[in-house]
Formats: C-alpha cells, sequence, structure tokens
C-alpha cells in the first residue's frame, strides 16, 4: 500500500547517483509509490534542496501549477497518478503536492489537488525538453 500523500510530500522518478538513496549517510529514504514513482520519507521540499544543492546539484521548482479536480474525497490516489501522467509527458523528475482542498458544491463534496513539477539536475540552467527525455531513456536503459 503507497504511503499517505500530504502537502508537502515529494516525489521522484529517478535519482541521481550522487544521493546514494537509501544510505543513511545520505539521510535520505523513500518508498515506492506507483511505477517508477517514490515518496521521499521525512523531507520536504527545502530540505531535500539543501542536500541537493550541497551535493553540487539543482533541484528546479517549476513555477506552473498542475490541477486535477475529482468528486468525492477519498480519490487522492488517481487524482495525483492523473497529475503524475502530466509531468511524465514533461519529463520532469520530481513532483511535490502543493495542495489538497475538500470543497463543496450544491452539497456534492469534490477535490482539488495540486502540485508544481520538480527536477534535478546537474546543470543551473534547467534542461530543455529533449535533453530531459534523453537523460530519462539513458536511466532506463542502464536499470535493463
Amino acid at each position: 500500500m503507497p504511503q499517505e500523500v500530504r502537502v508537502g510530500t515529494i516525489l521522484m522518478s529517478e535519482w541521481p547517483p550522487f544521493l546514494g538513496l537509501g544510505l543513511p549517510s545520505q539521510g535520505l529514504e523513500s518508498e515506492p509509490y506507483s511505477g517508477r514513482w517514490s515518496v521521499v520519507k521525512a523531507l520536504d521540499g527545502f530540505a531535500l534542496d539543501r542536500k541537493i544543492r550541497a551535493a553540487g546539484w539543482n533541484f528546479f521548482f517549476i513555477a506552473s501549477e498542475i490541477r486535477v479536480m475529482f468528486l468525492g474525497a477519498k480519490k487522492i490516489q488517481h487524482a495525483l497518478h492523473r497529475i503524475l501522467g502530466k509531468v511524465s509527458r514533461q519529463h520532469f523528475n520530481g513532483l511535490e503536492v502543493t495542495g489538497i482542498v475538500a470543497k463543496r458544491f450544491l452539497g456534492l463534496p469534490y477535490t482539488v489537488v495540486s502540485a508544481h513539477s520538480r527536477h534535478v539536475q546537474q546543470s543551473c540552467y534547467l534542461d530543455p525538453t529533449e535533453v530531459r527525455q534523453s537523460s530519462e531513456q539513458d536511466a532506463a536503459w542502464a536499470k535493463g
């Protein structure tokens, strides 16, 4: 069962080799969430950003917000799957959940889940989509 997602949760699809994910010395742990996406445990975006910058890499916060609305209040995981699909098409390797708001309209409950793409890379300038896609394909090939 995937970890509960709340505001501030960071999901990553690929990890740069410098992070040594799962090694206690780095203090970074993750838990599988869905497909190739995993949830970063016990760190928010700011703490993870500090660790990544300390290693000489960059952790971009993409300004455009992705929102998904659904009826009811118990389908957050399904909404997040839709958001992850949108992020995957843009070839970003991270996502930060920035809002989960339950509302009512004419007595019907609905929920809005919002998130921002995040991306880890070495360069201080965000790579174009083609470069991110190539990097993603190289990582998938290396995994076999």
